[in-house]
């Protein structure tokens, strides 16, 4: 969207060019298209609220309750009013989204029908209620303030017509009685047609943020939990996965790949130096055992052993003995945690160590495991430089992408001239 071409009426109020643009027309036809709609819902409504407000009226003045027949009307009416409602809403819905682009350009959700048990089970369906309502209640009263605003102007403006002829003219707070008295009158509600054109867009773009508020399909809770079931399985057979070829390899291939480079370095002790077998025999044995180095890496990349063997408080720790820089481990552990959680804190830490090494600039660091709640939260901070972006492929947009999986959330504080402080929430619902 460029500056010359606003998509919606609330961004072109803004505008300095908006009474001479195309959009107060716009507005115009928008809120005078409401008006059939508008006045059909108030219409509806007041054979509801107009008894209701002489059953009010009747127990203020005469001090008993109105007569059985009027409750048991507005009982049945307000029950029919209101089963009625998710059916008339969605008509009136579909004609609202199509009028909407009069006056806003962003794309909206179509009309889907979902069936008529869906009108009342859904959050969609109840808030185009509202929308209903709130079209046939609060519209027509604003409508009307405005109307009469206009009204007013008008008089202003022709005023010095209407005076004249020993024809008193009311005007605002006072009466004219000639054409140069209402002068000044008319002057005024010339100025004042600009400020109504402004009322006007002001007036449709409000009409129009509710539209597009309660016409919006809302995302279902249901869909949202089915997502988060659904995630969670995926985690879960990734893990199952991993955890078999993990099996794979340091059960089957790293055994074998052992053997093979065993072999090989004895079949070099038995081949004499000078024989044409030597060298490729040679070449042969130190690229097993530097693919025998190899898998150990993709085996521990997997999940670290010293995860599997120490806990992860124990694993951060020997992270930590390892580290370039010192660092300081804190740890406030109690209880298992999932294995997800685990080895996601882990290379949680061992990422953000790395970083401190090669990016910060540092002289120490301090990483901090605690739970919260039903939380593990994880906290490296360091000494250095600070500055730390994402986008200078640092890591941690992957970091946060891992984080994400485990339904986590990853903060980030890392100001020019430093310290940083990067922390990790893992929920830690089996």
């Amino acid at each position: 969207m460029t500056p010359e071409h606003p998509r919606h009426l609330a961004d072109a109020l803004r505008r300095r060019r908006w009474l001479i643009s195309a959009w107060p027309w716009r507005a115009l036809v928008y809120l005078v298209g409401t008006v059939p709609i508008a006045g059909a819902l108030a219409a509806g409504l007041l054979v509801i609220v107009a008894p209701l407000l002489a059953a009010v009226n009747a127990v203020r003045l005469q001090g008993r309750p109105p007569e059985i027949g009027l409750m048991l009307f507005l009982a049945v009416g307000s029950l029919t009013l209101l089963a009625l409602a998710p059916l008339a809403s969605f008509p009136v819905a579909a004609v609202e989204r199509w009028r909407l682009g009069l006056v806003d350009g962003r794309p909206l959700p179509p009309s889907r029908w979902q069936g008529l048990a869906a009108r009342y089970r859904t959050a969609a369906g109840w808030r185009e209620v509202a929308y209903l309502f709130w079209l046939g209640g609060f519209v027509p009263v604003a409508y009307w303030v405005f109307l009469l605003l206009v009204l007013l102007d008008l008089g202003l403006v022709a005023s010095p017509w209407l005076a004249g002829d020993a024809n008193e003219v009311i005007v605002v707070w006072g009466t004219v009685d000639t054409a140069s008295e209402a002068a000044p009158y008319a002057i005024v509600g010339v100025l004042l047609i600009p400020v109504l054109w402004y009322a006007a867009g002001l007036l449709a773009a409000a009409q129009a943020a509710v539209a597009r508020w309660a016409l919006a399909w809302p995302v279902d809770a249901m869909a949202l939990r089915e997502v988060a079931r659904s995630r969670t399985r995926l985690v879960g057979a990734y893990e199952a996965e991993r955890r078999r070829i993990e099996r794979d390899l340091h059960d089957g291939a790293q055994p074998r790949l052992t053997s093979l480079t065993l072999q090989l370095g004895l079949a070099r002790l038995d081949v004499p130096d000078d024989s044409p077998a030597a060298r490729p025999l040679a070449v042969a044995h130190d690229q097993a055992r530097g693919l025998m180095v190899m898998l150990r890496q993709l085996v521990h990349g997997i999940r670290p052993q010293t995860l599997t063997d120490l806990g992860l408080a124990g694993a951060v720790r020997e992270l930590a003995d390892a580290a370039t820089v010192a660092v300081t481990v804190r740890t406030d552990l109690d209880g298992a945690l999932p294995e997800i959680v685990e080895t996601t804190a882990y290379f949680v830490v061992s990422e953000a160590l790395g970083n401190v090494a090669r990016h910060a600039g540092a002289t120490r660091a301090e990483v901090r495991l605690t739970r919260v709640g039903a939380d593990l939260v994880v906290e490296v901070s360091d000494d250095g430089r600070g500055g730390a972006d994402p986008a200078r492929g640092t890591g941690l947009t992957g970091l946060a992408d891992r984080v994400a999986a485990a339904d986590g959330r990853l903060l980030l504080a890392s100001p020019p001239d430093g310290p940083t402080l990067i922390r990790v929430e893992l929920p830690c619902r089996r």
